[in-house]
């Protein structure tokens, strides 16, 4: 059985504004209806593989689940402490594996673009024997350019469907590059694996024990919740963080690299989404609302305003609803030193958008003032918000569509449409979307302070107590 591996860590901060660490590129729908997860599981359709094994952070837990979940793809998400690089990652997804079957283990990024999924497909299906035979087997992008971004991998003697590897290189300057193309010996490397899970651990454990040994430590005592699969946070702390390449696939003999040209990309900058997305007949992207008159080249990108452009060329503009950038496509790499100048002021722009999904839905933070905050409340069918109270704001809440189960100090009540109730300061209180249809609310807070972290939960449906 083929196990799908996905590695969806990684805060995506070259696509900003529209991914934020919160809310990074892998859970957002850039090039189709489904978000960068769940194309990455749903382009396997034509193989038979069982629910994924997903790794992320505890942050993006809920996001994950649910976007899983909507798919009926949800597995086993391993949650990460911090982040240690793939090498670790993959080795707890692999110990996880071995306590059932010893599968193969298709290790993707959440992150990627493939257009042709049958050719993706195909490779994988050519890679299966060589991964069965004990080989580790890695896919090499057939290279469109001599791009300077990537690492390269150089192949030597045909084996199988594929070609050993020679060596791995890191990412060249453009003239090495162009020789690389030149010699039609060298290929993308991708950052996809496919080998056995017990082959993997062997060899990270005789190649990099201290990962090894560090992994192991980790999983004693692991505890379940939900869907999540926490670790032991001190033991995963003292692992090195290194990659798959570092830590095995540089060292190992049995390194097998299966050419792919599948229209892949990782979508690492704007100007790699322009490339990857349908364009109309001067080259632009357009994405939302936008006017455009003698533009050329350019993407647009627009959540709720009308944008409109007069006489550009090669440029990008993103608007969200609390930020936008413009940029020329030359420079779009450069956008890593706004989010670190955020970060740095502690704006919050750095890290989340002004809508913030949470586990029951979500909220949209439309106004606020020195001592009043609006916010737009979606809380899913079934869906329950913790039991909690405020020690300085009050709330009131109006029904815009929907029915609302809420409790208010001692009472439990039924709100509907254009109905509304009010909950000072200090009161215990709670809110319910008991219908089958989505519940719609504003909310107004006033007090003296407004902070998400003046919340007190006494019970939560998704473990958050001492969460937000």
């Amino acid at each position: 059985m083929l196990v799908p591996v996905i590695m969806a860590g990684g805060s995506g901060t070259r696509l900003w504004p529209l991914s934020r660490s919160l809310y990074p590129k892998q859970f957002l729908p850039l090039v189709s209806n489904s978000t960068m997860l769940q194309e990455t599981v749903l382009r396997l359709n034509g193989l038979e593989t069982a629910p994924p094994v997903t790794i992320c952070n505890e942050e993006h837990r809920f996001i994950v689940a649910e976007q899983l979940r909507d798919i009926d793809q949800l597995g086993p998400v391993i949650l990460e402490p911090e982040g240690r690089n793939t090498a670790p990652a993959v080795a707890l997804a692999a110990h996880i594996i071995l306590e059932g079957n010893d599968s193969l283990l298709l290790v993707l990024a959440a992150d990627h673009v493939i257009h042709d999924e049958n050719a993706f497909v195909d490779a994988i299906k050519e890679a299966i024997p060589q991964a069965n035979q004990g080989k580790l087997v890695t896919f090499g992008i057939v290279p469109q350019s001599a791009h300077t971004g990537y690492g390269y991998i150089e192949r030597g003697e045909p084996n199988g469907n594929g070609f050993k590897v020679n060596k791995f290189v890191e990412k060249p300057n453009e003239e090495t590059a162009q020789t690389y193309i030149d010699s039609e010996k060298y290929y993308w490397n991708s950052g996809m694996f496919l080998f056995k899970a017990s082959r993997y651990l062997e060899e990270l454990k005789a190649l990099c024990p201290d990962i090894a040994a560090s992994c192991i430590s980790s999983l004693m005592g692991k505890t379940t919740d939900l869907d999540f699969v926490r670790i032991n946070t001190n033991e995963f702390l003292k692992c090195p963080a290194e990659s798959i390449d570092y830590a095995v696939m540089e060292k190992t003999k049995d390194a097998v690299v299966v050419p792919l040209n599948a229209g892949w990309s990782d979508v690492g900058s704007w100007s790699s989404l322009w490339d990857v997305d349908k364009k109309d007949d001067n080259g632009n992207v357009i994405r939302g609302d936008a006017i455009i008159n003698d533009t050329k080249n350019c993407l647009v990108y627009g959540e709720e305003r009308l944008i409109a452009t007069l006489g550009l060329e090669d440029i990008v503009i993103v608007d969200t609803k609390d930020a936008v950038m413009v940029s020329h496509k030359n420079n779009v790499q450069d956008v890593t030193k706004i989010v670190a100048k955020l970060k740095a002021e502690k704006r919050s722009e750095f890290k989340l958008h002004r809508e913030v999904y949470r586990p029951w839905g979500k909220y949209d933070s439309i106004d606020n003032g020195g001592r009043y905050q609006v916010k737009r409340i979606t809380v899913n069918p079934g869906a329950k918000l913790s039991v909690q109270m405020h020690h300085h704001r009050a709330e009131h809440w109006i029904v815009v569509s929907g029915i609302a189960e809420v409790t208010n100090g001692e009472k439990t009540f039924l709100l509907a449409e254009n109905e509304s109730t009010y909950i000072p300061v200090g009161v215990i209180h709670a809110l319910k979307n008991p219908g089958k249809t989505t519940l719609e609310l504003i909310e107004v807070q006033s007090g003296s302070y407004l902070g998400e972290d003046d919340i007190v939960r006494f019970e939560d449906l998704y473990g958050r107590i001492g969460d937000k």
